[in-house]
């Protein structure tokens, strides 16, 4: 079976690297799949889960958003933001979502109101993932 190099990076570092069966992104139109041999792509990265499927085994990571450049043999996937699936706190998300909706529910302006939408939606992305992997366990 053939495997496909994956880089995860923030910008506090590299958070992944590896050979992998496929790679699944929250692409700005939706999930996206990539597999080895995959035609060359370029997109953004909406905020959510990106889910490394590695000998058989899935790992999530969430991202802030981001972007992701596919090569035939590399996936190199830039966020602000990002972490893996098991290390985020669920009540610290939690939090976060509730403060992002109180943030929306005060917004005086509309550039205000925009980056109230963007901080809610990267904090209910947190959230679903570690609410997801606590389902899986």
């Amino acid at each position: 079976m053939s495997t496909i190099q994956v880089d995860i990076v923030s910008a506090e570092g590299q958070l992944f690297a590896g050979e992998v069966d496929a790679v699944y992104a929250p692409a700005i139109m939706g999930e996206i799949g990539i597999h080895p041999k995959h035609a060359p792509l370029l997109t953004k990265l909406k905020p959510g889960s990106v889910r490394i499927i590695e000998n058989g085994k899935e790992t999530d990571f969430y991202v802030s958003g981001g972007v992701m450049e596919v090569q035939p043999s590399v996936v190199t996937i830039l966020s602000d933001t990002a972490e893996r699936g098991a290390d985020i706190d669920e009540v610290a998300a939690a939090d976060a979502k509730k403060r992002a909706e109180e943030h929306l529910a005060q917004a005086a302006s509309d550039t205000d109101l925009a980056r109230a939408q963007a901080e809610l939606a990267e904090a209910a992305a947190r959230l679903h993932l570690v609410q997801k992997l606590k389902g899986k366990r």
